[in-house]
């Protein structure tokens, strides 16, 4: 897939002097509540309203969405408003039934992503259309099978094209609902600058309480705009009720967050410098998880250590290590003294770890 400024066609059409702002509930459950959201939305930063119509649940039993009845909803919401309208399409029937309501946004959920043949299948209904369509990163942390996504699309002839960062499951208990992997992203806008990236940090978080700390790393990391999961109730809301917001507390933290604009050179410099660093604070806060995780696995080899009366240090083992990450270190640019200075920290800890173990 080529990688140019066409690209952006789409977004700088908008005339924007803002991150584009994606909002609506999860959810379509009812016609009164979709209008009732979609006004309080209007004349905000929000320029495209969006709703779940097909919701694609974990397990059976659970709301599923209101169906293609939704979409007639949304189409008032377009007439009453003047908003853009968004929904997730999972098939080619999706599709068929969202172009013959004209939905102006389509996007093509996490769940759906993972797969080539649905991916393949989206595209093929799509083929040449001139709707805006949106990918929404796969459920797992695989950059290739996103790009993989997005580029289907594009041989179909869909120029309209953008992705969502929407974050990825994890069996390890964090603070999101799905892992951010900020440098994932950071790749992904490296591999094609030109392609419109939005962040959707109701799904990262799962929580509406760090939602606006989330939206502040993806403006700093320059992202083109944010989806927003709003309800009017939302602790009433029949999906996601947790992650979502009010349009009053979204018009709030839209006030609040700071987005950076480009009017001179010393602020060109700056905006480019804080995009830099936010990347750095990104990557420093990988480090510091993955060397925890480390040290984890030292905790259970002096476990194993200590069961068969297994000395702490050693030092063949230790040599080997320190062999080969010199030569890794010299391909990424690194010198030997920086790869000796940090590996024998690194080694001294986890001794220090083990030691704890088999002397505790």
């Amino acid at each position: 897939m080529e990688n140019n400024k066409d690209m952006r066609t789409w977004l700088n059409d908008f005339g924007l002097s803002h991150p584009l702002v994606i909002a609506g509930p999860c959810s379509a459950e009812t016609e009164d509540q979709v209008l009732k959201i979609a006004h309080e939305l209007k004349d905000t930063d929000a320029t495209v309203f969006r709703a779940g119509i097909w919701k694609p649940r974990t397990r059976p039993g659970m709301f599923e969405g209101v169906g293609a009845i939704g979409l007639k909803w949304l189409q008032r919401v377009k007439k009453e408003t003047g908003m853009l309208i968004a929904t997730e399409v999972a098939n080619a029937a999706h599709v068929k039934l969202a172009l013959e309501h004209d939905i102006d946004i389509l996007w093509i959920g996490a769940r759906s992503t993972v797969s080539p043949f649905i991916v393949q299948e989206i595209a093929d209904a799509l083929n040449g259309t001139d709707k805006i369509v949106l990918v929404k990163n796969p459920v797992n942390p695989d950059l290739a099978l996103w790009l993989g996504g997005i580029e289907r699309l594009y041989s179909a002839n869909i120029k309209k094209l953008g992705a969502i960062h929407r974050g990825f499951s994890t069996y390890e208990k964090t603070r999101y609902r799905n892992n951010p992997e900020w440098q994932l992203a950071i790749e992904f806008q490296n591999r094609f600058p030109d392609l419109p990236l939005i962040c959707d940090p109701s799904h990262i978080a799962g929580r509406r309480d760090i939602l606006q700390e989330i939206c502040q790393t993806a403006l700093d990391l320059n992202f083109d705009g944010l989806m927003v999961e709003t309800h009017w109730d939302p602790d009433n809301a029949w999906s996601d009720a947790a992650q979502q917001i009010t349009p009053a507390v979204l018009i709030q933290m839209m006030k609040d967050l700071k987005i950076r604009t480009e009017t001179s050179d010393a602020v060109e410099f700056t905006n480019k410098l804080n995009t830099l660093r936010t990347q750095i604070d990104v990557i420093d806060h990988g480090m510091i998880d993955t060397l925890g995780k480390r040290m984890k696995v030292a905790l259970s080899i002096g476990e194993l250590k200590k069961q068969n009366n297994v000395a702490v240090l050693q030092s063949k083992r230790w040599n080997e290590i320190l062999g080969k990450m010199i030569l890794e270190g010299q391909e990424k640019g690194l010198s030997e003294e920086f790869i000796l200075r940090m590996f024998k920290a690194i080694h001294q800890e986890s001794i220090n770890h083990q030691e704890r173990i088999i002397n505790g």
